[in-house]
């Protein structure tokens, strides 16, 4: 029942890494919760995909996207911290 849909996601994600479909997946909610028009939402969705990319193993991304979840934790409280109420 479930093995065509699963097949293509397969076939989708076998030609990138887990730091290159968690960025896409970042990307994807931070342009979902733009309508929304909360930047605190915002920055609680920078930090957590600040820390999902800080938590996955190194062997499973590239070192870069360590970075970017270090820089996604520095900025997601800047971006918290100046939203207006």
């Amino acid at each position: 029942m479930f093995t065509l849909p699963l097949q293509l996601i397969d076939k989708f994600l076998v030609q990138y890494n887990v730091g290159q479909a968690l960025l896409a997946a970042f990307v994807l909610s931070v342009l979902a919760t733009l309508p929304l028009k909360s930047q605190r939402l915002i920055a609680v969705v920078t930090i957590t995909f600040g820390m999902i990319f800080l938590m996955t193993p190194a062997s499973l991304q590239a070192p870069a996207f360590l970075f970017l979840g270090i820089g996604l934790i520095v900025v997601g409280p800047m971006i918290y911290i100046t939203a207006e109420r």
